[in-house]
């Protein structure tokens, strides 16, 4: 038995969406919507960390285009913090937001609002631009 390389044959923008999408379905097709608040947080936290894992596909791709190179993986939260300052304010602000949003109160706190998630989701939309 021989092991390949399971690796996408995508650009890393078509990537990041696909991911972001299928953050959305599982969202609709499994989370549960009553009154704003999500029914299953099991879900929620499924979706969320799957966003939040285009938004580091999106940030890894921005800082390679970047620093060519001299690209090497942050891995910390403040390694992308610093370095994504030295290039965009904006998409640092977006950074911030979705580490909040969809890592912290999303993956690890579990929230139930879907206002939280849907802002978190809109935002790694928007840093889609970037790239």
């Amino acid at each position: 038995m021989t092991k390949t390389k399971l690796s996408s044959t995508l650009p890393p923008a078509e990537e990041a969406a696909r991911y972001l999408d299928n953050a959305r379905k599982i969202l609709s097709e499994k989370a549960g919507k009553k009154d704003g608040l999500y029914a299953d947080v099991k879900y929620v936290k499924m979706a969320s960390g799957t966003a939040y894992s285009a938004a580091l596909l999106i940030l890894d791709e921005f800082l390679k285009q970047k620093e060519g190179e001299k690209f090497i993986k942050p891995k910390s939260i403040d390694d992308y913090t610093n370095r994504i300052r030295k290039y965009d304010k904006k998409l640092l602000r977006l950074m911030v937001d979705v580490y909040d949003e969809l890592h912290i109160i999303g993956y690890y706190h579990g929230t139930k609002s879907v206002n939280t998630i849907q802002t978190g989701l809109n935002n790694v939309s928007q840093m889609l631009a970037y790239i």
